[in-house]
């Protein structure tokens, strides 16, 4: 005879899980990749989508963040804050996924974040690390310089986010402690 799961344990099991989720990818950053190829922005994502906690959905994914910075280096304080800001931009993206994720929406929220990212944070490298003119000219070359960074954040963005909401949706579907708890509810 199976226990029925309280709907407290559902969302402790859920919120673990996303945590381990969160924290693997987090160590995956401080493996050797290419440039901006890293699991940070589909596991902000992630975070804003899963987690029901939003201090805990906009906290982890910084602290994962920082915990990487202190293997990989820490770079131009001014640059670091305004990256830091674009991956909260992707909780939040993320965030509009809650309830209602899908692989078109996931796909979408994926992209958003991305773009975002990309504008974001080399308008701070144009803004503050001093290698262009600080002009339309000088902001332009540094877009156009970026895009083959834009290519490698929106492929490992693309990559991660499958294996994140992939992995969590399999856990869901096979793993009865994590059941969606609508589901559950439909069927009482």
């Amino acid at each position: 005879m199976n226990a029925e799961i309280s709907q407290k344990e559902n969302l402790l099991y859920r919120t673990l899980l996303a945590l381990v989720l969160i924290g693997l990818a987090a160590a995956v950053r401080i493996a050797p990749h290419p440039w901006n190829f890293t699991p940070v922005g589909a596991m902000a994502l992630f975070s804003g989508a899963v987690l029901k906690d939003r201090r805990l959905a906009f906290a982890f994914p910084l602290v994962a963040l920082f915990a990487g910075d202190l293997f990989v280096g820490f770079y131009k304080l001014s640059v670091m804050l305004i990256v830091y800001a674009s991956f909260l931009l992707s909780v939040l993206i993320g965030l509009w996924l809650r309830d209602r994720r899908t692989i078109a929406r996931i796909s979408l929220a994926t992209l958003f974040g991305a773009i975002q990212f990309f504008l974001v944070t080399n308008f701070a490298a144009w803004q503050f690390l001093g290698g262009y003119p600080l002009n339309a000219s000088g902001l332009l070359a540094c877009y156009i310089a970026a895009i083959p960074l834009f290519w490698n954040t929106l492929t490992g963005d693309a990559l991660y986010a499958t294996l994140l909401f992939g992995g969590y949706a399999l856990a869901e579907r096979y793993l009865p402690a994590l059941e969606a708890s609508r589901q559950r509810a439909s069927t009482d």
